[in-house]
């Protein structure tokens, strides 16, 4: 660890204080966790996990750990092969002893409900997913999903936009506030132009990856950059973890 300063290995309870929410939240805190290489890239061959390392993967579980739902947009659930999250997966006693839920569900943002019945997001979870989609969705495609178990929300009109702040209002009303965001970087971007994003978790992986991948968020510009404050930075081998959070008084 290299700041806050101290000596010796980063305990598990710190860990957990470090990247925790804040307490009495009274609203959605959204909290963005992404890997990228130190040129930029976002993905090797197509997928992140191939810039991933121990120390990333223990960060990546323990927001799940620390979570209510988990956030991710539709292309990146697809691509990464995503599933319910499952009760070994995260630490029971630890969410017993925060209060939360026994395993957060999976919140998948997707404009035209491109998430297949078949999906192991509804085939493989031990809790319904959540579809945050807009009225622009084909009525077929709606309907597959909430008859094979999807908790279905329409956040978005005709013009096919999945107004995020009121997917947000939706996970609230289900008393779901502490956000884990895992991505993609259309969503993360899109998290950013509305100025949504509380919390930045980003490691950085020692590769040159080169090629075509992208960056962490991509998308419209936001009205204006949005501060932020640096609250920890880790570090494992020659990796580097950094949190960012909201500038004070923003």
């Amino acid at each position: 660890m290299l700041w806050p300063p101290r000596e010796g290995e980063i305990t598990d309870a710190e860990l957990e204080r470090l990247y925790d929410y804040p307490d009495g939240l009274d609203r959605p805190w959204v909290q963005v966790n992404f890997v990228s290489s130190v040129d930029g890239a976002v993905s090797v061959a197509g997928r992140s996990a191939g810039l991933g390392n121990e120390a990333d993967r223990k960060v990546f579980m323990l927001g799940r750990d620390l979570c209510d739902v988990v956030l991710v947009g539709a292309g990146t659930a697809l691509v990464e092969g995503y599933q319910g999250v499952k009760a070994g997966e995260v630490r029971a006693s630890r969410r017993a002893r925060l209060g939360l839920a026994p395993v957060p569900p999976i919140a998948v943002v997707t404009a035209r409900c491109s998430i297949e019945p078949t999906s192991t997001l509804l085939t493989s979870t031990s809790v319904p997913p959540i579809v945050l989609t807009t009225s622009a969705a084909p009525r077929e495609r709606l309907d597959a999903l909430v008859d094979a178990g999807a908790d279905v929300v329409v956040a978005g009109g005709d013009d096919g936009v999945v107004d995020l702040r009121a997917a947000l209002a939706a996970l609230d009303e289900r008393g779901l506030r502490r956000v884990d965001c895992e991505g993609g970087p259309t969503l993360f971007g899109a998290l950013i132009e509305a100025d949504l994003v509380d919390v930045l978790c980003v490691t950085f992986s020692p590769l040159l990856a080169g090629g075509d991948a992208g960056r962490i968020a991509t998308g419209p510009l936001p009205a204006a950059p949005r501060s932020m404050d640096l609250a920890s930075v880790l570090h494992h081998e020659s990796a580097l973890l950094l949190r960012y959070r909201r500038a004070d008084g923003d």
